[in-house]
């Protein structure tokens, strides 16, 4: 008997994934323990292991589109068992669970005051409903890819309507809050549609392409699918025809605006011209065949015509005094470029703005003499079978004095405080679209060269984005080090739930006094950040103490 898979739960704070890769294809066997996809939370890529056997019957949403948790992704049954049935009794479930019968007969009138020339076509598609599978058709939609996505941006398409599709091609690259990463056919055919443009964001689940047979009419579906669709075309054609008429009120209202609907461009070009106040018409296309694209655009630099006309000559000209001076001129050019906010920006934005205006922080600067931490350091590289370095002191070195003071290691739960007999350290590594922490875990029992072997691995794994759920999750104190770029003091927001966040700067070499002579000292400056509802002033201060005597007396940490 057929049974369907289903998009599962793989962290505690998933509400979707995305299906970042199928490793089988309908029609092939499935046996318990087969990796049958692979699926992209905000933090990792997944595998999913079936825990069903059978013949893979049924494969619904497209590499790289996003399903809820516990959404239908497949269905496995007997070889040739019809499944439709099984599909349909958890579409009828959903859609019941949504609506009564009264909101329905509301739904249906407001469509036919909405449409009333389109009445007698939605009766028929409701009595005679178009699927994918009737067309032959594959529907790629966009896929969840983190946890807290709700739409993507198509980065770059790697294919044109009308080119042939291989089940495992690589066909666009979607930008997440996490990363950029690509979506991958699962199906064989032609590329009918693409309802995306490079450069435009789309939600989780909307079409943005459609692979099948050569010549096979797509309407149907998109009507059905997207009952915006037919909407969105007469919206489009405003907007084409209101930006040129906004862009040309600036010079010629009636020339430029059957000029500008004449040019060929993609609604993104449009929408970056009209932004800028730019005249499609006086821009060059380097798309296929001339059609203006994002980049035109943003590249495109405007006639020196007007900045000449620009020039403040009649004015020096009008004043006697100013006739004798020769002043050069210089025409300068107001140039930017703006950037789409990224996913991982966006989520980093909103995690650590809810941290600084909901925690009340308060910060606590300590200074350690480092004389002593630097001939140790020396010492033990000596012998060690991985460099250490300071860094590595600082986590060991945290780690134990937290040990030693509980109230620092602790977690704001809302309605309790949780008090960590176990040490977590999360390390802030910094990426090239933002920041990850992973976890040391249970640093204060660590060695050194551990510490420094782990922290390593996950410097790399974090920019090669391949950091698991289980790296960055479980942090009860987390250590920020900006001191390798030259910083001597900073303060860090603190990562929730943490109370604590401990800041690093550089060791800098300043005069100090010892045993009252002036001589040259190497100074590191540590700022803690505090959690005001867990940790107090008072207990912040002795938890810094303890850690400035481990690491002026480092041979107590290898104790």
């Amino acid at each position: 008997m057929a049974e369907v898979v289903k998009m599962p739960k793989m962290s505690d704070t998933m509400t979707e994934g995305v299906i970042a890769k199928w490793h089988k294809k309908v029609g092939d066997k499935v046996s318990s323990g087969d990796l049958i996809a692979e699926v992209e939370t905000d933090k990792a890529t997944m595998d999913f292991e079936s825990y069903q056997e059978g013949t893979l019957l049924y494969i619904g949403p497209k590499e790289g589109e996003a399903v809820p948790v516990d959404a239908v992704i497949a269905v496995l049954g007997e070889e040739g068992e019809d499944y439709q049935a099984l599909l349909a009794g958890e579409s009828t479930d959903k859609k019941d669970s949504k609506d009564t019968a009264t909101e329905s007969k509301s739904a249906e009138s407001d469509k036919a005051e909405e449409a009333p020339e389109a009445t007698e076509e939605t009766d028929e598609s409701e009595d005679d409903e178009v699927t994918p599978e009737s067309l032959g058709a594959t529907v790629i939609t966009m896929p969840l890819l983190s946890d807290t996505m709700t739409e993507g941006v198509i980065a770059e398409w790697h294919f044109n309507v009308g080119d042939s599709i291989k089940s495992d091609d690589v066909i666009a690259d979607v930008e997440t809050d996490k990363a950029t990463m690509e979506v991958t056919a699962y199906a064989e055919g032609t590329l009918l549609y693409i309802g995306v443009e490079k450069g435009q964001a789309a939600k989780v689940n909307d079409i943005i392409a459609i692979v099948g047979k050569e010549g096979t009419d797509v309407a149907p579906l998109l009507k059905q699918h997207g009952k915006p669709k037919k909407q969105e075309k007469p919206t489009e054609k405003e907007e084409k025809s209101a930006e040129p008429a906004q862009q040309a009120s600036e010079n010629s209202q009636a020339n430029a605006t059957s000029e500008d609907a004449r040019v060929k461009a993609s609604p993104l070009a449009r929408k970056i011209a009209k932004e800028k106040g730019i005249s499609l018409h006086e821009v060059k296309g380097s798309g296929d065949g001339g059609r203006i694209i994002k980049k035109d655009v943003e590249s495109y630099t405007p006639a020196a015509k007007p900045a000449a006309d620009s020039a403040p000559a009649p004015a020096a000209a009008e004043t006697p005094a100013a006739a004798t001076i020769s002043i050069p001129q210089f025409v300068g050019e107001e140039r930017y470029t703006e950037k789409p906010v990224t996913q991982m920006r966006k989520t980093i934005a909103r995690r650590l703005s809810e941290s600084l205006f909901t925690a009340p922080h308060f910060y606590l600067t300590i200074q350690v003499d480092m004389d002593s931490a630097i001939a140790a350091r020396t010492k033990i590289n000596e012998v060690a079978p991985l460099k250490v370095s300071y860094n590595d002191l600082v986590i060991k070195a945290a780690a134990v004095a937290l040990k030693q003071h509980p109230a620092v290691n602790a977690s704001w739960l809302g309605d309790k405080i949780r008090y960590n007999e176990h040490v977590n350290v999360g390390v802030a590594v910094a990426v090239d679209e933002g920041l990850l922490v992973p976890v040391v875990r249970f640093a204060d029992g660590k060695s050194l060269s551990h510490i420094s072997a782990e922290v390593k691995d996950f410097a790399q794994r974090a920019k090669a984005k391949k950091l698991q759920p289980s790296d960055w999750e479980g942090s009860t104190f987390t250590v920020s080090n900006l001191g390798m770029f030259g910083i001597d003091q900073f303060t860090a927001i603190i990562n929730p739930p943490d109370a604590c966040i401990l800041a690093v700067g550089g060791i800098q070499q300043v005069p100090v006094v010892k045993n009252g002579a002036v001589v040259p000292g190497n100074i590191m400056k540590l700022t803690l950040s505090c959690d005001h509802r867990v940790v107090d002033g008072a207990t912040g201060a002795a938890f810094l103490q303890t850690l400035k005597s481990l690491l002026e007396e480092p041979v107590r940490i290898l104790a």
